[in-house]
C-alpha cells in the first residue's frame, strides 16, 4: 500500500498493529480522524495516554481500577464471603452485567495454557489461595470458558484448594463447550451463575 504521506502511514501501522483491524480499516480511521477538530483528535489521543500512566490495578481483587482499590471491592454491600474466579476484566464485566453476582471477584490475569508457556506462577494463583485462608470466605466459584485452557486451569485451582473447607462450585454448563464467556449473552450467564454446581460433580462425567 503506498501512502501520500509518512505522517498517514505511521498512523496506520500503529492502528493495524491492534487486533481485528486491518490496513485498509486503520487508513479509512485515519482518514476520519483528519476531516474531525484538532482539539477532537488531541482529546482521543490525550485518552489513551492518560490511561496507560494512570491506570492501576485493584490491590484486591487485581482488576483495572482508577484507585488502588476498585469500586467492587470497597463497596461494604458486597457478600465477602464468596469469590468469584475470573479470567481477565472482560469476563468480570460480563458477569457483572448480569446482575445475579453479589460477591468479590478474583482476576486471574490469564489461564493455564502450557502450549503458550503459561504456568500456575504466570497468574495469580498464590493470591487467590491466600485469599482463601480470610475466613470470612465461605465459597469460590470457577467461572472460566469451557476450552482446554479454562478446564486446565480449574482443575489445577480445584487441587490446590480441595483441602480446605471451602465450598468449591463452577458455573452451570449451560455454556458450549469451547466458548468465551465474555461473549455468552447475560441471560445465559446469569443463569449458570445462579445454577452453579460444586466442581466435583463435573469431574465424575
Amino acid at each position: 500500500m503506498n501512502f501520500p504521506s509518512k505522517l498517514v502511514e505511521n498512523a496506520v501501522n500503529q492502528l493495524s498493529s491492534l487486533p481485528g483491524i486491518g490496513k485498509k480499516s486503520a487508513l479509512r480511521l485515519v482518514l476520519h480522524m483528519l476531516n474531525q477538530k484538532k482539539e477532537n483528535i488531541n482529546q482521543f489521543g490525550n485518552s489513551f495516554i492518560d490511561l496507560i500512566n494512570n491506570i492501576n490495578y485493584c490491590s484486591e481483587c487485581f482488576s483495572i481500577s482508577d484507585s488502588m482499590k476498585c469500586e467492587i471491592c470497597s463497596n461494604e454491600k458486597r457478600d465477602r464471603s464468596t469469590i468469584c474466579v475470573v479470567e481477565d476484566i472482560r469476563v468480570m464485566m460480563a458477569v457483572e452485567n448480569t446482575l445475579q453476582f453479589k460477591g468479590i471477584y478474583h482476576v486471574l490475569g490469564g489461564l493455564i495454557s502450557p502450549m503458550d508457556g503459561i504456568g500456575p506462577s504466570d497468574i495469580k494463583v498464590e493470591e487467590l489461595v491466600e485469599k482463601t485462608k480470610n475466613s470470612q470466605v465461605k465459597e469460590i466459584i470457577f467461572a472460566l470458558s469451557s476450552t482446554m485452557e479454562g478446564d486446565t486451569t480449574n482443575f489445577y485451582l480445584f487441587r490446590r484448594l480441595k483441602d480446605s473447607d471451602l465450598k468449591i462450585s463452577s458455573i452451570a454448563k449451560g455454556i458450549s463447550i469451547g466458548d468465551e464467556l465474555e461473549y455468552t449473552d447475560e441471560l445465559t450467564l446469569g443463569t449458570a451463575i445462579s445454577r452453579r454446581l460444586p466442581y466435583e460433580n463435573s469431574l465424575s462425567k
